[in-house]
């Protein structure tokens, strides 16, 4: 188990930034949330209890419910999180936006929710909450992390019902999907991956420069082609986006006959790369 200071810095900074949605924009709005914090705030605007409190009593017994479907990596960097989270939220609470337009309170609070959870499960946390059961989900059920607490918080909105009008809860919702699109802008826009396919009469080099070069590991496959029956080399690589155009520019200094075909990746679990556990 590694939990670098990376980790654990993107886990308190991600727990400020929610909490300052929340308590910067939602609360002042009057609207709902998803997950533990959605239910906190029903029992705010109903009895006045404070979420700081309410949201970490809440998320220590779902913490204990998901104890064995989380790696202890996980567990450690969720049990920093609902810490860090109560916290800000008790520290941020006079930090209030009364806006005239709730629609502007709507779209900031759900855009820094959703930054500040992807910021968290990026590095392989959860706020606890319905983010457990998402995790949960994703992991067994191989459903999209994101859409499955969206589907948690929904249920949590319509309770939400019982103390805010109709037209919060919708608000809500609009919240909740646009938290969802951030955090998905998060978690693949912060960790992008390509995958690159190259067949080429002179693969030795170019593995060999991947290797090396670019720092990333080769899968070398047998194939021939159908109309030569040729035999030949075909190398297979995943590299962050961001490496690209240099590794592009190399190939074609090498080969520049070389076919190569790029791929979109949506999740790379191995050496070099975040991992969700």
């Amino acid at each position: 188990m590694n939990i670098s200071a990376k980790s654990i810095f993107f886990v308190i900074l991600g727990s400020l930034i929610f909490s300052l949605a929340v308590n910067t924009f939602i609360i002042p709005a009057n609207l709902g949330e998803g997950g533990v914090t959605g239910m906190s705030l029903i029992f705010l605007y109903k009895f006045g209890w404070s979420p700081a409190i309410t949201t970490l009593l809440m998320n220590v017994v779902l913490l204990i419910v998901g104890f064995k479907f989380l790696s202890k990596r996980s567990m450690i960097l969720t049990i920093l999180s609902i810490i860090s989270l109560s916290i800000f939220l008790k520290l941020t609470e006079p930090l209030q936006l009364h806006l005239k337009e709730v629609l502007v309170s709507t779209i900031f609070g759900g855009f820094l929710v959703g930054v500040g959870i992807g910021m968290i499960v990026l590095v392989g946390g959860t706020t606890a909450g319905t983010t457990i059961l998402a995790r949960i989900a994703h992991k067994y059920l191989d459903v999209n992390t994101s859409y499955a607490l969206l589907f948690f918080d929904l249920i949590v909105v319509a309770l939400s019902l019982t103390v805010i009008p109709v037209e919060r809860a919708l608000l809500t919702v609009l919240s909740l999907y646009i938290g969802t699109k951030s955090m998905d802008m998060m978690i693949e826009g912060l960790n992008p991956k390509k995958a690159i396919t190259i067949i080429s009469q002179n693969p030795e080099p170019i593995a060999k420069m991947l290797d090396e070069d670019i720092g990333r590991g080769v899968t070398i496959l047998n194939g021939h082609g159908y109309y030569t029956k040729r035999e030949t080399d075909i190398l297979y690589c995943v590299i962050n986006k961001l490496q690209l155009t240099r590794t592009k520019r190399m190939i074609k200094k090498i080969d520049e006959n070389a076919f190569v075909v790029v791929h979109d990746v949506r999740d790379v679990l191995g050496n070099g790369f975040m991992t969700e556990d």
